[in-house]
């Protein structure tokens, strides 16, 4: 077996050599799905596994812009259209400065299992651009939006890719991209997703991935006959997925003592409360200023410059920032401290040798393509409503989130609970997100 992994992982890094995120996300997976593979006829020997981690296309393109001095920008636009055989293309769109192939082909490749376990029709996709929004007024970010969709529109479309935000894209960005679409095209149409409610968004999708993760971690502890109330909780990030986390997370007893940004955490050993987190979201979401400017109104609580927040001792982590921020050291101090389930809110947070941490000391591990699979859930939850110009009530949206990831959960019971009861959800998210997608690709022959 472990020859059969080997002989697959040199393959795909000599045509991937450069691209370590990418690697890294199809190691992971070739781990607990060739082993399966190798013991069902239905899939040996058809390399769909090989056929899943190559693109079925890859668009980069020039996007040129002009500065509020007047100035020409020249930025790389990208969309990664990885897997379609379940349905459109599905993934948002990042503008960071760190965007770069590895990284969109990681996010795309992740993002076909995520999209399969949500039992929904919708295929895997990424794109975005090395771009940063922080420190660029309104307007520069409209032209570059606008810039951008006038390449990427040809792409795309309601039955084909359906971007919508990550990192650097929300709601004003989402607009501005909106807006360029309709106009080229011609047409209103649900080709974004995280749209505005006032333009056939979906309520729920601001809060669904953080809220998706908690509902998650919940279900979790429930196989432990436990729950959130009255547990420390440790929170990285600072943006939607963690705000919305903290938000769940106090709605359910929980206790928030920790939110960060690159710049570092804060610490507030009183607790984030309601209060503080309207504040912190106000922080971030109208002012766009940094973390550590809660001192300002909340003295007690400390700033750790330039750190992570996993040395401060809690009963469960919830990463939600970014991919790799939690280490194998910072994994065997969240044991060494007592904590009891990690669930992942951002995309791969912790690296390989952190999840090997999580499995030998046996708490509770959610990968990311499982615990934060609510928001794109939830996105294919607007798409339906666009395409029946039709809009769900709140609660109904909120319902059908819970049920999404409760049967998320189950199917990473079916593949992932071992004979002494410990479940590997990685294991389990692998496999059951593969089965749907390789069942598809072998009905539709080799395209």
């Amino acid at each position: 077996m472990k020859n059969n992994i080997k002989a697959f992982l040199d393959l795909v890094k000599e045509r991937n050599g450069d691209e370590p995120e990418f690697l890294q996300a199809v190691e992971e997976v070739a781990e607990t799905v060739i082993p399966y593979i190798v013991k069902h006829d239905i899939y040996y020997g058809k390399n769909i596994l090989l056929r899943m981690v190559e693109p079925e296309r890859v668009i980069t393109f020039r996007v040129c812009w002009v500065d509020d001095d007047g100035e020409i920008q020249v930025n790389r636009g990208y969309r990664i259209q990885m897997n379609s055989a379940i349905g459109p293309y599905k993934g948002g769109l990042r503008f960071h400065p760190t965007v770069n192939m590895s990284i969109l082909k990681f996010l795309a490749f992740e993002q076909v299992f995520k999209n399969s376990l949500t039992t929904l029709p919708m295929g895997g996709g990424k794109g975005g651009s090395d771009f940063d929004p922080k420190g660029k007024s309104d307007n520069e970010i409209m032209r570059f939006c606008h810039a951008f969709m006038g390449e990427l529109f040809r792409h795309i479309g309601p039955n084909t890719d359906v971007p919508a935000g990550d990192i650097g894209v929300g709601s004003r960005e989402i607009g501005f991209l909106f807006g360029m679409y309709k106009k080229l095209r011609n047409e209103f149409t649900g080709v974004l997703t995280g749209k505005g409610m006032s333009w056939g968004g979906s309520l729920i999708r601001p809060e669904a991935t953080g809220y998706g993760n908690v509902y998650f971690a919940q279900k979790m502890l429930e196989t432990k006959n436990d729950s959130f109330d009255g547990k420390a909780v440790v929170i990285s990030g600072s943006g939607n997925v963690a705000q919305y986390a903290a938000e769940k997370v106090l709605q359910l007893g929980g206790k928030v003592l920790t939110l960060s940004d690159s710049s570092g955490y804060i610490y507030d050993e009183e607790g984030i409360d309601e209060e503080k987190l309207a504040f912190v979201m106000n922080l971030k979401n109208v002012k766009r200023g940094r973390i550590s400017e809660y001192l300002e109104s909340y003295p007690n609580a400390t700033f750790v410059k330039g750190k992570t927040p996993w040395g401060v001792k809690c009963d469960i982590a919830l990463p939600c920032a970014t991919q790799n921020e939690l280490n194998e050291d910072d994994a065997n101090t969240l044991v060494k401290n007592g904590c009891i389930c990690v669930s992942e809110g951002a995309n791969m947070p912790s690296t390989k040798e952190a999840i090997t941490v999580f499995h030998k000391a046996k708490i509770l591990f959610a990968p990311g393509k499982a615990s934060n699979a609510g928001g794109v859930a939830t996105s294919g939850l607007e798409m339906t409503q666009n395409s029946l110009r039709f809009k769900w009530t709140r609660e109904e949206v909120d319902t059908k989130l819970k049920d999404i990831m409760s049967d998320i959960h189950k199917s990473c019971l079916e593949f992932g609970e071992d004979e002494d009861g410990y479940v590997d959800y990685v294991r389990g998210a692998n496999i059951a997100g593969f089965v749907k997608v390789a069942d598809a690709m072998l009905a539709q022959g080799v395209v």
